[in-house]
């Protein structure tokens, strides 16, 4: 595995966020800033990925022990040059608190099975006649059974409910047809109108024809 590797399965796993990593980083004396975690964070195959150092992950490690254990008095750990898995299994297992049977049976999760014997291999010296090289597919598998047991997941989102009340319209009063008025035609009949011939529904007002005798009076 690769110290980016690494890093990525760490901050998935807990959640940290750009500030929480920065962070981490800063409780062992180290400052980074957003750009490098960001490079650090990219992809195997993307073309801006930085490779993350063995000093700068030792370091993040270290900021994780006194972040979930507390800072012990006197100068702070200083980061090992050079990094392998036993290193990072070793420091995941104090950061967390782990012990022997915890790590036994986080394994059996991912179907590993070891005896404390095989397990303390891992943290013996490596001058020691016992000591066995951690694998990455052992690390892989042990972050794996982190997740599996500490994994933090991202708080959704609060999206308050708004409560809208529906407007009403008014209603419009009804139209009470048994009272409407009626047309005045109906009513009223003009004494001068005359019956409707056939050809014509409506009725004709009468003329009235005068002689001229009658407008020529003496």
């Amino acid at each position: 595995m690769t110290n980016n590797d690494v890093l990525r399965r760490l901050r998935y796993t807990f959640n940290f966020n750009d500030q929480k990593m920065i962070d981490l980083f800063n409780l062992a004396k180290l400052t980074v800033s957003r750009e490098q975690i960001s490079y650090w964070l990219k992809k195997e195959d993307d073309p801006q990925v930085v490779n993350c150092s063995d000093v700068q992950l030792a370091t993040f490690l270290n900021g994780l022990i006194i972040d979930k254990r507390g800072a012990r008095d006197g100068e702070t750990p200083q980061p090992e040059k050079r990094m392998n898995n036993n290193i990072v299994l070793n420091k995941l297992k104090i950061a967390l608190e782990l012990r022997a049977e915890d790590v036994i049976d986080m394994m059996s999760t991912s179907g590993i099975r070891m005896t404390k014997p095989e397990l303390s291999a891992f943290f013996r010296k490596p001058d020691h006649k016992h000591y066995r090289e951690c694998k990455d597919q052992f690390l892989r598998n042990f972050i794996q059974a982190i997740d599996t047991k500490y994994h933090v997941n991202r708080p959704e989102k609060f999206t308050p409910k708004r409560e809208v009340e529906a407007v009403k319209k008014p209603e419009l009063p009804k139209k009470d047809y048994q009272t409407a008025k009626p047309k005045v035609s109906k009513i009223y009949i003009n004494p001068n109108a005359t019956k409707a011939t056939d050809n014509d529904d409506k009725p004709k007002r009468k003329v009235l024809k005068l002689k001229p005798s009658d407008i020529y009076k003496n």
